[in-house]
């Protein structure tokens, strides 16, 4: 791999840049371009302790935490939409005490990674007073001193400098920077640009405020396309640190324009997902038995894949079966 093409295998760009013990984000929202393909591979790396942060998590996040990968996670909310309004793993595993979490509102989470990419300790927002957020912490002093990635404090509420005379409070909440960040696009070159379709969410932030970036893409495009229309571009390559061809790799989630969700699989994975055993075969029969994605593409099938198709110029599938 060079500087000029950053192309890798998802083994090898798990096992490079990912390690126990991890500070990692993941891109996407919910069932909205979650980076399956690389989540996968990295349960079969038997990855563990992993600190996750998050926009709003759904279905790598699960998944994750169900195989046992995650020490602790900072987010707004885990939730795969209609399928689980709370996602089924992650609620057990906070309700069991096995899963640390410190949660922040949807506004904050991206203000924070904002500030990782500005380069700022921090950055002030009105976003989460008067609630909980600001009283309830997920980390203890012990933990946070144990380890310097960790602000000091969730989040300080103060009032502001330049308004003496008339107190007002703010929340400020820290910046973020993971150790590595893992997304999934639509497209991307070999040098590393990146080109998102339709909603970014926090994507763009988290990019830019981390250490380095995977991104996995539908398309693995020439230079010159992405040139074409530069104004559509969102990553640039020099924040990219492997890039990774997976058609689909987004399965069973979205990714606009290519494909929409996998119902039938999302309903069934959730109704799995409450038994430990049956969660536990789930995972063995698309996780640890496939050797690699195109063995997962091939368990999955041509029927099902051709079924959730996006449609142009809708970039979803219309009159799919959403129940």
């Amino acid at each position: 791999m060079t500087d000029s093409d950053k192309v890798i295998t998802l083994e090898k760009a798990v096992k490079r840049f990912i390690s126990d013990g991890c500070h990692i984000s993941f891109g996407g929202f919910t069932v909205n371009r979650q980076p399956m393909a690389a989540v996968y591979e990295m349960i079969r790396q038997g990855l563990k302790n992993l600190h996750v942060y998050m926009h709003s998590g759904g279905q790598a996040l699960d998944i994750l935490i169900g195989a046992g990968c995650i020490k602790a996670v900072e987010i707004a909310y885990g939730a795969n939409g209609r399928f689980a309004p709370t996602c089924v793993r992650f609620r057990q595993a906070v309700e069991s005490g096995k899963l640390l979490v410190e949660d922040y509102s949807n506004y904050q989470m991206t203000l924070r990674f904002m500030a990782g990419a500005m380069g700022v300790p921090f950055l002030p927002v009105k976003s989460g007073m008067g609630t909980d957020i600001e009283k309830r912490w997920g980390f203890d002093s012990e933990m946070r001193r144990s380890d310097p990635r960790l602000p000091d404090r969730k989040l300080i509420v103060q009032n502001n400098p330049f308004s003496e005379q008339e107190p007002e409070s703010v929340v400020l909440v820290p910046a973020i920077h993971p150790d590595v960040t893992v997304i999934h696009a639509q497209q991307a070159d070999r040098q590393g640009t990146v080109r998102i379709r339709g909603l970014t969410f926090a994507d763009v932030e988290q990019a830019r405020a981390s250490r380095s970036v995977i991104v996995t893409c539908e398309e693995l495009v020439e230079t010159e396309v992405l040139r074409a229309e530069p104004d559509r571009n969102q990553i640039p390559f020099f924040t990219i640190a492997a890039v990774v061809h997976v058609p689909y790799g987004a399965h069973p989630t979205a990714c606009y324009h290519y494909y929409d969700y996998d119902a039938q699989h999302l309903n069934r994975y959730r109704r799995l997902a409450l038994n430990d055993r049956r969660f536990s075969d789930y995972l063995d029969e698309y996780v640890f038995s496939m050797d690699n994605h195109e063995a997962y593409l091939k368990k999955i099938g041509d029927e099902v894949l051709g079924r959730i198709r996006a449609v142009p110029p809708y970039g979803y599938t219309p009159g799919l079966k959403r129940g």
